[in-house]
């Protein structure tokens, strides 16, 4: 589990599928209000607030991204409370309302992996093309490291589930979503980025 902060107010957790599964918990389990997953979002809170000092208090918006290959992104977005309640008495009366939810839910098909090094792009694309998983693509370039896009074709599973493991043998699983790549980070190829990266280095 990593947690990071965007601002004085969001932050944003990263649960790989291995955080959800020590936990028992299955990926379809955090569209369920069950104990496990309000467990979870608990212990999160603790982590944030030890690493952080983000307090959970109040009411607050929780958006849950459901990647592929990489896991759980969780962005937290606290609300300003009206009152802080700074004595013990007035947290223990307000400990079950302490979590005002509102939850929404999104699933992203894209698989995305970073690379730290521009030759860990070529190796892996290449491994891509001659094995016929892959001609296309799209390539940004975001905080130091080559984020790869690739939107899988839903009628066939197993072939994407091949090109996820070669991505996996050169690069890792990134908790960065598209919109935010789109804002922070530079589109480098834009379609077609194995293509074109393939005629253009060799491995």
């Amino acid at each position: 589990m990593k947690i990071e902060r965007l601002s004085q107010d969001k932050i944003r957790i990263f649960l790989t599928f291995d955080d959800l599964l020590e936990r028992g918990i299955q990926k379809d389990d955090m569209w369920r209000e069950i104990p496990k997953v309000h467990e979870l979002f608990s212990e999160m809170m603790d982590q944030a607030y030890t690493e952080l000092g983000f307090d959970a208090s109040g009411p607050l918006a929780v958006e849950v991204f459901a990647l592929p290959a990489q896991g759980m992104v969780v962005i937290v977005t606290r609300g300003r409370s009206e009152a802080q309640r700074n004595d013990q008495d007035a947290e223990e009366e307000a400990d079950e309302d302490i979590y005002e939810m509102e939850v929404t839910l999104e699933h992203s098909d894209t698989v995305m992996y970073a690379f730290r090094d521009f030759e860990d792009v070529i190796a892996a694309f290449h491994q891509l093309q001659s094995a016929g998983l892959s001609d296309d693509g799209r390539l940004y370039s975001y905080k130091d490291n080559w984020i790869a896009a690739f939107d899988p074709l839903p009628s066939d599973p197993p072939r994407t589930l091949a090109l996820i493991a070669v991505l996996a043998e050169y690069g890792e699983a990134t908790s960065v979503t598209v919109p935010v790549l789109e804002e922070y980070g530079k589109l480098v190829i834009g379609a077609g980025a194995v293509q074109e990266i393939c005629s253009h280095f060799k491995a």
